[in-house]
């Protein structure tokens, strides 16, 4: 094999990307990561540092793949879930010691995550890590993707036996190869910042549905919260802009007092939101993972997690298909992977979709329906065990780095 012929190239070096790659890299595969932006610096977080919502389930993906030990002192465990919606009776609450697990998740800062990814890779003996580096162009042949990568000044031509597009939801990857996505605009915007109460979170995390959209409060280290608030473009464009105290007043107006008043508030950004999904997870010798294949609203902070139990999965099926000696691009791999993830993909997608659509709507026959369900799954134990294992990641077909064994 040419220096230029790789087993696996993958394209994006997010934290599902770089997962990844740190999960083959252990194996005798020839992998090369391509990223155009370069690595996070290492530098302690700052108060205004973006967050993920890891469950369960991605917890043991990366305790699995030996990574969680040097994470986990970051990480703020989640103990409780509180779902409500605003100006209505119902209530979901959700345990970790009702589920028999340490956690029913963790929350932990994007920057630290990919600083611990992005120092393994670099010790990584089968991995190439092209960054800063640009994808130019991509043809699929019978035997191979070509690739040319532009590093600098200079362009090179590669060859991979499987192309991963881990390259999100803008995906050039898939924009180069002509993959099509089906795309639903939420009309909906994503307001994003840290703050602390004046009381403790006590490691709740809380997802509060108003009528124009979730607003979630997730528990973060030095008892600080993340803020996600969804809410129409209009309302956004107003409170992004608006002095912290009136944007405060606001808040205290959908979430109410129950941490107290809002003793610090950082910065804030502002995201739209739309479901988009790529008609087809794979075509020849290419497979697509995380938000390339499908970018979701962030309601119950799901889509990271999606995104890991597909690295989960395809890492297993390409390490497999190595060992017995098979090409890991093959037509019969990538049906393999296509057809272990569908279901998962499904439910999550109905799931978050449905949640927007059932709690956006204000019609008031379809508004005590769902807070009779909502307080229905409260009471019956094996109704809200089935709701918590989907949002732990715990439903379906699991991988081998999901139940805890090593690949």
């Amino acid at each position: 094999m040419s220096d230029t012929a790789y087993d696996v190239v993958i394209v994006g070096g997010g934290m599902v990307g770089a997962s990844l790659a740190y999960a083959l890299g252990h194996q005798p595969i020839k992998t090369a990561l391509v990223e155009a932006t370069p690595f996070r610096s290492h530098t302690q977080p700052s108060f205004d540092d973006r967050s993920v919502a890891l469950s369960y389930g991605t917890q043991r993906i990366f305790e699995s793949l030996d990574l969680w030990d040097k994470m986990q002192a970051s990480a703020t465990a989640i103990q409780h879930i509180h779902v409500s919606d605003r100006g209505h009776f119902g209530v979901t609450r959700m345990h970790a010691a009702a589920q028999g697990v340490d956690a029913l998740g963790y929350v932990i800062e994007n920057r630290i995550l990919g600083n611990v990814l992005a120092t393994q890779l670099n010790a990584l003996p089968h991995t190439q890590i092209l960054c800063p580096a640009q994808l130019l162009d991509a043809s699929i042949t019978q035997q191979h993707v070509a690739l040319k990568i532009k590093q600098g000044t200079r362009t090179t031509d590669i060859t991979t036996r499987l192309l991963i597009a881990a390259d999100g939801g803008d995906s050039t990857v898939r924009d180069k190869l002509g993959v099509r996505v089906t795309r639903h605009n939420y009309e909906q915007v994503a307001m994003v910042a840290n703050l602390r109460f004046e009381h403790s979170h006590r490691q709740v995390a809380y997802e509060r549905f108003t009528e124009d959209g979730p607003l979630a409060v997730l528990p973060l280290s030095d008892d600080r919260c993340s803020l996600v608030w969804t809410t129409t473009p209009e309302k956004a464009a107003r409170l992004i802009a608006a002095p912290d105290a009136e944007f405060i007043t606001g808040l205290r107006h959908y979430f109410g007092l129950r941490l107290g008043k809002v003793m610090q508030l950082g910065a804030r950004k502002a995201y739209p939101l739309q479901l988009i999904r790529a008609d087809t997870q794979v075509i020849p010798r290419v497979a697509l993972i995380g938000n390339a294949a499908h970018t979701l609203h962030p309601v119950a902070g799901l889509g990271f997690n999606l995104g890991l139990r597909d690295v989960a999965v395809l890492a297993q099926i390409i390490i497999d298909t190595v060992k017995d000696g098979r090409d890991p691009g093959g037509a019969g791999v990538l049906a393999a992977y296509a057809e272990w993830r569908a279901s998962d993909h499904a439910r999550v997608v109905s799931l978050t979709d449905g949640l927007i659509k059932m709690f956006s709507n204000s019609f008031m026959p379809l508004a005590l329906a769902r807070n009779v369900a909502m307080i229905t799954i409260d009471i019956l134990p094996p109704l809200k065990r089935a709701l918590t294992r989907q949002t732990m990641g715990l439903t379906g077909k699991l991988p081998r780095l999901a139940r805890g064994l090593d690949l």
